[in-house]
């Protein structure tokens, strides 16, 4: 009788900024399909989702993936339910309002290379400091591309998985790479973006290093760390109109209401990275632009070129903000655009 290993994962209750965690159940003669993966239970008196004296919290299984790191295993991103069914507070995919996947979503996911005996970035000294920021982004060698058989190795196994990573590359500061995924649906980009965070921090633990997702853990002249999201729908696919992405540009920058609601989910921390210096717009600063990547939202040059037929770029998310919420503002904020 064949047993097969599920890793349940899930997002804690954790505050300001959501945590991974995931537990592994042995089944029998397993199909390897969604549906015949059943509902489990944790305490969640353990990860702030409950309290001791009522303490079960259902986990309900949202996609699966084959695990090519463990043998006859797989990876399930689950979604954390009251235990009368309901959607739990912490549960930010239920909030996504995309039943027909219209949105289509790609994040840019970027985030540092940790040493935990130094608590430092790779390729930091312990006293002083690299560098200066020029040589490292999409970088090659030694002296400035630090922790590459780490990126390598999660980006086979993402691949092996079956995820639709889309690239990876080092970034601008020392130590900091990015990786990059792309999905028709909201909920399926937020997925794969948690099960690629789970598939880095687990390749990451075997080299005995750690993945800083803060947004500027580097203070100074280091750029931070975002989660850039690009979006479209059909409108913004097919719009062949400055007009109507001027229309939708402005939705963002309605209001001070609009703008604190997505800065609200696009990351603890944000005012630090979002200073209008290394390419990003100040916080409190709302624009848009084309190819401005100083800009809070940035119109690529390849929607221009294609007669305005394409996507945006939120430059605001940053590196530790929960996808699922980042994309349920998005959506939100674009059909309030009156186009």
């Amino acid at each position: 009788m064949a047993k097969s290993k599920l890793e349940y994962i899930w997002l804690d209750g954790t505050a300001p900024t959501q945590g991974l965690r995931s537990k592994t159940k042995i089944v029998k003669d397993f199909s390897g399909k969604l549906e015949d993966c059943p509902m489990w239970s944790f305490d969640g008196s353990s990860t702030q989702q409950a309290e001791g004296g009522s303490s079960d919290c259902l986990l309900k299984p949202v996609c699966i993936y084959p695990d090519p790191d463990r043998k006859d295993a797989y990876v399930v991103m689950t979604e954390v339910l009251n235990a009368d069914g309901t959607p739990h507070p912490t549960n930010g995919r239920a909030t996504i309002q995309d039943d027909d996947n219209d949105f289509w979503f790609g994040f840019e996911q970027e985030y540092f290379l940790w040493d935990p005996e130094t608590d430092l970035p790779l390729g930091f000294p312990v006293n002083g400091f690299p560098a200066p920021q020029g040589p490292y982004y999409c970088s090659v060698g030694a002296k400035n591309a630090y922790g590459r058989e780490i990126i390598e190795e999660h980006m086979d196994i993402c691949l092996e998985a079956g995820l639709n990573l889309e690239g990876i590359n080092a970034e601008v500061a020392a130590g900091q790479w990015e990786f990059q995924i792309f999905a028709k649906g909201a909920k399926d980009a937020g997925d794969q973006i948690w099960i690629g965070r789970y598939l880095l921090e687990r390749t990451a633990e075997k080299y005995g290093v750690a993945v800083n997702w803060h947004c500027k853990p580097v203070p100074g002249d280091w750029n931070g760390s975002g989660m850039h999201a690009n979006f479209s729908n059909t409108i913004l696919r097919t719009a062949g109109s400055k007009e109507t992405y001027d229309i939708i540009c402005s939705a963002f920058g309605a209001s001070p209401e609009v703008i604190k609601e997505c800065i609200d989910v696009y990351g603890a921390d944000n005012h630090l990275r979002l200073t209008g210096l290394h390419e990003t717009q100040a916080i409190d600063k709302f624009s848009y632009g084309i190819s401005d990547r100083g800009a809070s939202i940035r119109i690529p040059i390849v929607t221009v070129d294609a007669g305005w037929n394409g996507y945006l770029e939120d430059r605001r998310p940053n590196s530790a903000a929960d996808p699922y919420k980042v994309a349920a503002v998005i959506i939100k904020t674009v059909k309030s655009a009156k186009v």
